[in-house]
């Protein structure tokens, strides 16, 4: 995933990191688009139109990356893979020059049918988990670790969070939000028992060509890197997947539509957007 992963646990087994490992290793085999022989490789290699059998784990989080797309009304979009490589940020690695404009991803351009265990995808469409897999895998090694008896823990990948029980001295496990760059805020401190936290940035990934810097986060109703004010989304939830989704997908939104669908879906989000602070109101009522 090209980053690193902690964890404090209370009582942990003389395996427990091991277990995280074995954990994220599944996901990279899955879910890489930098591995050439991970599972979503393959499946953006075969043919468009045929269904391609993928594992469950797969298939899970495809389906979870569907559902914010539909519900954020395509502020997110597992099937950009297609431009993401062409911008730049795939396992091709940096461009020199800004690509054509007519290379974009069909909306809905991947399908799935989980009694088969199948995906297809569409014709200039290719599956990028990148907004969503992180957050996953740090569901599936926090769920793995209980399976191994682990109750009280706290695991961090890459800065997304989740938080199991309760620390030994009795408190949550408190985590600061890391600002972005040039905000003079005070940091939000978030008490995480059984909870996740995930923060999506324009300013933590980038690319410059011919002078020019533009961000990681594309959004796929225009194929352009996104320029709407906001430099950051947190979002709190249950599922570290689901937050680290949902916070891609507040960050293409802007800043009046992302608290909108916020509120709509009953999101607690923090969004910091032209030296502005915007909260949720599932977020104001987490400080009651």
């Amino acid at each position: 995933m090209g980053t690193d992963w902690s964890l404090q646990a209370v009582a942990p087994p003389r395996d427990a990191a091991a277990i995280v490992q074995r954990a994220l290793d599944l996901v990279v085999a899955q879910m890489s688009q930098w591995e050439p022989h991970s599972d979503l490789s393959r499946f953006n290699r075969a043919p468009a139109g045929a269904w391609q059998a993928v594992p469950p784990e797969l298939l899970q989080v495809v389906e979870a990356a569907l559902a914010i797309a539909d519900a954020s009304g395509g502020a997110f979009d597992p099937g950009l893979g297609r431009l993401t490589e062409a911008w730049g940020f795939g396992s091709a690695g940096p461009v020199a020059a800004r690509p054509d404009p007519s290379i974009a991803a069909p909306r809905g351009g991947i399908a799935f049918d989980r009694q088969a265990g199948k995906l297809r995808r569409e014709e200039g469409a290719s599956l990028d988990l990148s907004g969503i897999a992180k957050g996953y895998g740090v569901d599936l090694a926090a769920e793995r670790l209980r399976d191994a008896g682990v109750r009280h823990f706290l695991i961090e990948v890459g800065g997304e969070l989740r938080g199991e029980g309760i620390r030994p001295d009795g408190h949550p496990w408190w985590v600061d939000v890391e600002p972005p760059p040039g905000w003079n805020g005070l940091p939000w401190r978030i008490a995480l028992h059984d909870l996740s936290v995930a923060t999506s940035g324009d300013y933590r990934r980038g690319l410059e060509i011919e002078g020019r810097r533009y961000s990681h986060s594309f959004d796929p109703r225009t194929g352009l890197p996104i320029r709407n004010g906001i430099t950051s989304a947190t979002v709190i939830h249950r599922s570290c997947m689901m937050a680290d989704g949902w916070a891609t997908a507040l960050t293409v939104a802007g800043p009046a539509a992302a608290l909108d669908m916020a509120d709509a879906h009953g999101l607690a989000a923090c969004l910091i957007a032209d030296e502005r602070e915007y909260v949720s109101r599932a977020w104001r009522a987490m400080l009651d």
